[in-house]
């Protein structure tokens, strides 16, 4: 996957660069900075170092890596936050930017990051996160590269900060037993079950069968879709034939010329790799319904075109889902980037849809 934020020693992640919140000066810094010098030998790091120089914020520099299970060190000096109208914003921005080129020039196809400047640096939390996410998407329009971004703190510390409260009350126990409850009713009754099954006989027989007309709406008319008119006493096979069989893989470059994206739009933003996606394409893999998620946040669907897409692929949202929750909360509010959902899933513990 192009990118996947992980709880560890960013000194134990295996990648070809590992990035370092660098002291400006040829010094050894607090935090990460002075981790990093005692895991790959101080003496040695801190010579090669003194030949970089002095690094004013926004800029870069690279070293080996040493006793690190990486190749390059990347040193960026992140900038201090003092009121967000001193550049601050633009230069963390830059240190993302200039980092990940400078992996790129030295062909490295992985690389680790930290959070970097919201810590001793005091940057907002929330502003960092974003600026982060802004610098992986941009690059991985254009670049092949994966991307690490390391969390080494205490499992209380939420990574997306105030994502993860807005989306908190989704997912409480108490709204998804009600939505349970909502959408899967208990029959209770004799009754109940009889009218049920006359409606369900009733739908099969096509008289309340809905219809596609145009991907992302429902009709009565079978005009379009290619169901038979007035077969309702119709055979088996005859209603077979009403189905809509087009491969999920045409209705996905369907959509994708629909929503006038380019493809590296699309699988960027569903954080899938140019190689995945060219199968997909192909129709040579089948999607897991993750993937399927994550297709819907890069072809910017809006929720009922989400629905529609995951049941063209033999999937549905549940309502006791704490991740689709989460998925339909970013879909809903038009946050089109899987990086994002990852990192608010991350928080709540849950598996990324990538992996």
């Amino acid at each position: 996957m192009p990118f996947k934020i992980i709880r560890s020693d960013i000194t134990k992640v295996h990648a070809d660069a590992v990035v370092n919140t660098a002291n400006p000066h040829v010094a050894v810094g607090a935090g990460v900075d002075s981790a990093i010098y005692a895991a790959a030998g101080r003496d040695r790091l801190l010579k090669a170092r003194a030949k970089v120089g002095t690094l004013a914020a926004g800029e870069v520099g690279i070293t080996k890596a040493f006793d690190l299970p990486a190749r390059y060190i990347i040193h960026s000096s992140g900038p201090a936050w003092v009121d967000g109208r001193h550049q601050e914003p633009e230069l963390l921005r830059r240190c993302y930017d200039k980092a990940l080129v400078m992996a790129y020039a030295h062909r490295c196809k992985s690389i680790a990051f930290p959070l970097m400047a919201t810590g001793s640096y005091g940057f907002p939390k929330e502003l960092g996160i974003q600026i982060a996410i802004d610098a992986f998407t941009s690059f991985l329009q254009e670049h092949e590269m994966d991307i690490t971004l390391v969390v080494f703190d205490d499992h209380s510390y939420h990574v997306s900060g105030k994502w993860y409260d807005d989306v908190k009350s989704l997912i409480d126990d108490e709204y998804v037993a009600e939505k349970n409850l909502s959408e899967y009713r208990t029959l209770s009754s004799y009754d109940e079950c009889q009218d049920t099954a006359r409606f369900d006989e009733e739908y099969l027989c096509g008289q309340h069968r809905p219809q596609f007309m145009e991907y992302g709406t429902l009709a009565q008319s079978g005009k379009s879709s290619g169901i038979h008119e007035n077969n309702s006493n119709g055979s088996l096979d005859d209603m077979l034939k009403g189905i809509y069989t087009d491969s999920f893989e045409k209705h996905l470059q369907q959509l994708i010329n629909k929503k006038r994206l380019k493809n590296s739009e699309v699988y960027t933003a569903a954080n899938i790799s140019k190689q995945y996606f060219s199968k997909l394409l192909k129709g040579r893999i089948k999607p897991s319904k993750e993937k399927v998620l994550s297709l819907a946040v890069g072809l910017r669907l809006n929720l009922d075109e989400t629905v529609d897409f995951l049941g063209l692929a033999g999937y549905a949202l549940s309502p006791i889902s704490q991740t689709d929750k989460i998925v339909e909360y970013h879909i809903v509010h038009k946050e089109y980037s899987v990086i994002k959902i990852n990192i608010v899933l991350f928080d709540y513990g849950l598996a990324s849809l990538s992996e």
